[in-house]
């Protein structure tokens, strides 16, 4: 089981370089350029949108969310660039991509978003 986890972590990865390499390939239509671009910005923040401290949900989006988001992300880019930026991910296997602090920043601007509106809903005035 250990074993499956840590391939499915690896092809995870992979994937998301190969997302990387597919946005900064100027052949990407613009939408698949802004869905995979706010993809990898949530994959690479170092913040979740669920905290992983959360039982069951904290893992659900780096279980389900994350994968949704890249299907959608692969299937919006065309079949030639994303067969040739899989092809270039191989290559540079093991190479790590940044954090992503703009994802970072969403991500915790809507958790401040909702402790604000948790404070006006419940707070007595």
């Amino acid at each position: 089981m250990l074993q499956q986890l840590t391939a499915w972590a690896k092809r995870l990865g992979r994937e998301l370089l190969a997302l990387y390499l597919a946005y900064r390939d100027p052949r990407t239509p613009w939408p698949a350029r802004v869905w995979t671009a706010l993809v990898l910005a949530y994959a690479l923040s170092p913040l979740d949108l669920i905290p992983d401290f959360i039982p069951v949900l904290g893992l659900l989006d780096d279980a389900l969310l994350l994968p949704l988001g890249i299907l959608l992300a692969v299937r919006l880019i065309p079949p030639e660039v994303m067969a040739a930026a899989r092809q270039e991910a191989l290559t540079r296997e093991g190479e790590r991509l940044p954090a992503s602090l703009p994802g970072a920043a969403v991500i915790a601007a809507l958790w401040l978003g909702l402790l604000w509106w948790a404070v006006q809903a419940f707070w007595p005035q």
